[in-house]
């Protein structure tokens, strides 16, 4: 197979294993994904068949794990979807077949939808969440906590005002687990970590996309898992999400997209992106 030009900044339409064959080893810092579900809007993005999910994604997994850089992350958005009265296994069966091919299953972390319409379903209620999956080839990667800080919280300013004497030194917990707390550390600081449950709306009818994932989804994890400058990958890229959360953030991007389309979609979107960026570089900051 002839190889493409290994450029950054880019959108490519083509099946993204092809494409995925012609990227050099270890090139890449991040990919954040969400491919297509199991036959969940066969009507508007194909599908796979549940029974054939895992068969499928793992020749695409094992081309990510080869270019994804030693220290590089991956981060799958991914929901099984209830059929027949059960949910699906397709998911957690996907996660332990890539543990075979030599991912290591990092974190999960929960993508919370805040912002969808209440439903009625006659044996359970709306989805509310989506997996969000880290996988790394090494236990040691890139991770920069201190750029996804958020604000403590209201609860300190009581909690914190009165510290009793176990406040001010590691008290074991009453589980005996061997886990303790320091709450006078938290005195004084503004910011603190999160935790591993992302609070974010969704986003599809303002960008003509059946399954787009907010630009913050990516942006949460381009900043936890990069720095300037690094190459993020977006192997389902659709209308453009990824790249635009890698042009606002100063990182490079390379973008598959097959659908004719989202892939038409995407470069409107990103031009339109980089043209506002453009501007607002070139607008003279008031005194």
């Amino acid at each position: 197979m002839r190889e493409l030009q290994y450029v950054t900044d880019k959108i490519i339409k083509r099946d993204c294993l092809e494409v995925l064959k012609t990227l050099p080893n270890s090139s890449i810092d991040l990919i954040v994904t969400s491919p297509p579900y199991a036959y969940n809007r066969k009507a508007t993005y194909g599908g796979i068949p549940v029974q054939r999910y895992v068969e499928w994604f793992l020749p695409i997994s094992e081309q990510l794990r080869r270019v994804l850089k030693p220290d590089g992350s991956f981060i799958l958005n991914i929901k099984e979807r209830a059929v027949n009265g059960e949910r699906g296994t397709y998911v957690y069966e996907l996660v332990m077949a890539m543990r075979k091919q030599g991912w290591l299953w990092t974190e999960e972390y929960l993508w919370h939808k805040k912002n969808t319409y209440p439903g009625r379903w006659p044996n359970r209620f709306r989805d509310l969440w989506e997996h969000c999956y880290q996988f790394t080839k090494t236990k040691k990667f890139k991770i920069f906590q201190d750029a996804v800080r958020v604000p403590i919280g209201k609860w300190a300013e009581k909690r914190l005002a009165r510290l009793s004497e176990t406040d001010k030194r590691r008290d074991e917990s009453r589980t005996l687990s061997g886990f303790g707390k320091n709450v006078s550390n938290w005195v004084g600081k503004k910011l603190v970590y999160p935790g591993n449950v992302l609070y974010l709306a969704t986003e599809s009818s303002n960008v003509g996309h059946s399954a787009a994932f907010p630009v913050a989804l990516p942006t949460w994890f381009i900043k936890l898992l990069t720095t300037e400058g690094d190459t993020v990958l977006d192997p389902f890229v659709g209308s453009g999400t990824t790249a635009i959360a890698c042009l606002r953030l100063g990182r490079h991007f390379i973008g598959i997209e097959l659908d004719d389309r989202y892939y038409q979609l995407a470069l409107r979107r990103v031009a339109n992106e980089q043209h506002r960026l453009e501007a607002f570089m070139e607008t003279p900051l008031r005194a």
